[in-house]
């Protein structure tokens, strides 16, 4: 495999709707579904879901 196919680049949206974005890596292998992650939103000024966007 690819690095590419094997960690892909993704971006994680908030869904507090303020639009920042996260740029991560995933390893599809362990995490084959979309990712969720709690991180700060500096729009929001709180901790929020962000969800993997394709």
């Amino acid at each position: 495999m690819a690095r590419n196919d094997l960690r892909p680049v993704v971006r994680l949206r908030s869904t507090a709707g303020t639009g920042y974005t996260y740029v991560t890596r995933k390893n599809r292998r362990n995490d084959p579904d979309r990712m969720e992650l709690r991180k700060y939103d500096p729009i929001a000024r709180r901790h929020v879901t962000f969800r993997e966007e394709r």
